[in-house]
């Protein structure tokens, strides 16, 4: 009895993915950070900007800067955690670049 083409597709595609646990695990815990890390630029550009607009008030103004700062405290913990660098969490997009800002990009 032959195997079907397929099984045999399924078979080749387990040897290509990586399935150890740690691996996956530590896969997730980078999509996810690299998701978090995204929301967390644009919210502070947001706020950059309406720091400058004049929107907010200085209570806020304070309160927002303190929640982005210990957001990116945590992000570094969870990276350290995992053993991850910030350049970990930038994604090659291929011609359309990074997905991630690096320092010192506008």
């Amino acid at each position: 009895m032959r195997a079907s083409p397929r099984r045999g597709q399924a078979d080749s595609l387990r040897h290509r993915i990586a399935t150890e646990p740690d691996t996956v695990e530590r896969d997730l815990i980078k999509l996810v950070l690299t998701v978090v890390e995204l929301v967390r630029q644009l919210m502070e550009r947001q706020a950059l900007r309406r720091v400058d607009v004049g929107d907010l008030t200085e209570e806020q103004e304070e309160r927002i800067g303190m929640t982005l700062m210990l957001l990116e405290e945590r992000m570094t913990e969870l990276r350290e955690r995992y053993g991850l660098s910030a350049a970990d969490l930038n994604l090659d997009l291929g011609p359309l670049g990074s997905l991630l800002p690096t320092s010192g990009d506008g």
